[in-house]
């Protein structure tokens, strides 16, 4: 085997080892599902900085593999229903964990 040969060889190997690397698992997110959970976190916090009814600094907002997880404090159980109801309609969510609780 040639020189030149072998040292393609090596990155090929080099290449398709760093792809294993990306993937996903039951446990950890890949690159590419990171990127998509923090576009669709994005877009639920735009969606209640949207909404009137809702105070937006009061709600966290966190994804994981599409599901959307709502935190913090609201003034009533109809803001806090507001709030899943709002993160649901977002395109990409998948699933909606409300954890808010009334103050």
């Amino acid at each position: 085997m040639t020189l030149s040969k072998r040292i393609a060889t090596l990155f090929f190997a080099a290449f398709m080892l760093s792809l294993v690397g990306c993937a996903s698992t039951a446990h950890h997110e890949g690159t590419g599902e990171y990127i998509d959970d923090s576009v669709i976190t994005t877009k639920v916090k735009a969606a209640i900085v949207g909404e009137p009814t809702l105070k937006a600094t009061e709600i966290n907002v966190e994804t994981y593999k599409g599901t959307v997880q709502l935190s913090g404090f609201v003034a009533s159980t109809a803001a806090a229903a507001k709030a899943a109801e709002v993160a649901r309609g977002v395109k990409g969510v998948q699933a909606v964990k409300n954890d808010l609780r009334l103050k």
